[in-house]
């Protein structure tokens, strides 16, 4: 294959994926879900108790967050309307160590699609870095995501 060629292709498939990840943002806007992190009373965070004072090492440099477990409250419109989600990450370099999610229904259908939601969460956090967590669906639950990626926001700004 020829260089110029080569790269018009790598160019292409750059394309489609950024396409792909401005669209994949489209649905959560479309369903009048509020994007804007709102501060909430119910959002805490609480170092454990062996947590370090400085911050600590990454494999792949430093990291700006302090090691612990931080709980906060996400908060996302659903068709039912306002719907809160409670988020616990414990963490440590860094990375995600520990998730629980705190299921805060207003009704049913959000009963169903929280407990959904923390039932498959794990899988996609535990071991990853806190700056890399950007859920959009968990479990068949698209919008407890918005929920627990504004607690992740919180809880960022705590573990600094």
């Amino acid at each position: 294959m020829r260089p110029s060629v080569r790269k018009s292709v790598y160019a292409g498939i750059a394309g489609l994926s950024l396409i792909g990840t401005v669209a994949g943002c489209a649905p959560a806007a479309s369903q009048g879900a509020d994007l804007t992190p709102t501060p909430t009373p119910s959002a805490t965070s609480a170092a454990s108790s062996g947590a370090s004072a400085g911050s600590s090492s990454a494999a792949a440099g430093t990291s700006t967050y302090q090691d612990g477990t931080y709980s906060a409250d996400g908060n996302y419109v659903s068709p039912n309307g306002q719907e809160t989600v409670g988020v616990q990450l414990t963490l440590a370099a860094g990375k995600v160590t520990a998730v629980e999610i705190t299921q805060h229904p207003s009704n049913p259908n959000t009963r169903k699609f929280q407990g959904e939601f923390a039932g498959g969460i794990a899988d996609q956090v535990v071991g990853k870095s806190i700056d890399d967590l950007n859920v959009s669906k968990v479990a068949g639950s698209s919008l407890t995501s918005g929920g627990f990626n504004d607690a992740v926001t919180k809880i960022k700004s705590e573990a600094m």
